[in-house]
């Protein structure tokens, strides 16, 4: 990609990957067939689509009308095959449908993103309060597995020590079908979740509180099939809303929900940004003058998204002032902080998780490595504002959560194109 004028114009996004993953999961609860709609189209659907088949569900994805329907009558295995499993970690979610629905579930551990430690201690956690045998083993010349038995599971109240989205949501799916009430407390109230409880309750089940710290879930003998629409991308959202702050450009970014982006949102008027949150849109305005820095500390929602930190320290690189950036949810989101680095943003890492960007910097094209998904669309965004050509390897971490992203900037001014190596 080139240096890029202001952009301008409107662009949409796609339905929420972080929400579609553990829809998609939920469809094992049943026999009958489900329809989402929505379905963004990325490399992590396909690969559920594909774990989904691996259990004995029939799939089909009209990637056209974004309709994924999924038919789960009959469950052939409850064994994970490791070369999916390997490629996204999100593929977990699939354990506590599989454990409620057939009483067994066994999976190599889970891969994805390099960006921390991120254990599923308190998936298993939740899945032995509800009376499930859970058995882990790590051996050193094998990868590892864990394997989860229960004849039904039953009621339980479970406390999360740190209010993880991945437990949560697995927890919910493991519980629905439980004989008798599950409580989960310290739960996390990402919008992802409560579009799951959503799709749950159309279902059938009975979960109320989700959103909330306590999720209350009364097991059901079945559930049936059901329709649902994913939400908004919010990460998608908000790189688009980046996109437009450090270009200085004036963007619409439609199908969004400013309700879920309020952080983001704040942090971008404190720099100078103007963002109008109209209904079903928000637009981003940074053609009116000096922009100036903020400071963000990462938290889970509502606090600001880990998943737009990268984005967002691009930015900062371009404004005036120093900032400074502190990542509490994983100890290993800075690797992208190299990379622009290389481009001359001159940032300086003062303990493992705080950085200081000292801003104004002119950055310059080079060739960067994508070293996992948001790092991937923070290196594409400071292409766009760096004069000179950037060139962005190891794409494929970027597909995974960005469809057509290239097209999408592209129709907004952006100088940008895909080439294959």
């Amino acid at each position: 990609m080139e240096h890029s004028d202001p952009l301008r114009g409107s662009v949409a996004v796609c339905g929420s990957k972080n929400a579609v993953l553990p829809l998609l999961a939920a469809t094992l609860l049943s026999e009958d067939e489900c329809i989402i709609s929505e379905a963004p189209d990325l490399k992590d659907v396909e690969i559920m689509c594909a774990l989904l088949r691996s259990f004995g569900a029939e799939t089909s994805f009209d990637k056209k009308a974004k309709i994924i329907k999924v038919k789960a009558a009959n469950i052939t295995t409850n064994e994970a095959r490791e070369e999916l499993v390997c490629q996204m970690r999100a593929s977990i979610v699939t354990m506590g449908p599989l454990l409620a629905r057939t009483g067994r579930a066994r999976f190599p551990l889970p891969g994805g993103c390099a960006i921390g430690d991120r254990p599923i201690d308190l998936h298993l956690k939740g899945f032995i309060a509800m009376g499930a045998n859970v058995v882990m083993s790590k051996d050193e010349t094998k990868s590892g597995f864990v394997e989860a038995d229960a004849e039904r599971l039953g009621g339980g109240d479970i406390y999360l020590d740190t209010p993880s989205v991945g437990a949560t949501q697995n927890i919910m799916l493991a519980a629905v079908l439980a004989k008798g009430t599950v409580i989960i407390e310290n739960a996390a109230h990402e919008p992802e979740v409560v579009d799951l409880a959503n799709f749950l309750n159309k279902m059938g089940a009975r979960i109320k509180g989700a959103g909330t710290d306590i999720i209350k879930i009364e097991g059901v003998a079945k559930l049936h099939g059901a329709v649902h629409s994913v939400i908004p991308d919010r990460i998608e959202a908000g790189t688009y809303m980046i996109a437009a702050a450090i270009t200085r450009g004036d963007v619409t970014i439609e199908n969004a929900l400013s309700n879920h982006l309020k952080p983001v949102i704040a942090k971008l008027r404190e720099t100078g940004a103007e963002v109008v949150d109209g209904e079903g849109f928000i637009r981003v305005k940074a053609d009116g003058g000096r922009l100036v820095s903020t400071d963000i500390k990462t938290l889970p929602y509502p606090g600001f998204p880990t998943d737009m930190q990268p984005q967002f320290m691009a930015y900062l690189t371009t404004v005036s002032g120093p900032s400074a950036v502190l990542e509490t949810v994983f100890e290993n989101r800075f690797m992208h902080i190299a990379e622009l680095n290389k481009m001359g943003a001159g940032i300086i890492l003062k303990e493992e998780r705080r950085a200081i960007i000292p801003g104004g910097s002119r950055l310059a094209g080079a060739g960067v490595k994508a070293t996992d998904l948001r790092a991937g669309a923070a290196l594409i965004l400071a292409g766009l504002a760096a004069e000179g050509v950037t060139t962005v390897s190891d794409i494929y971490h970027i597909e995974r959560g960005y469809s057509d992203i290239c097209g999408k900037l592209s129709s907004i001014g952006g100088k940008i194109a895909k080439v294959d190596e």
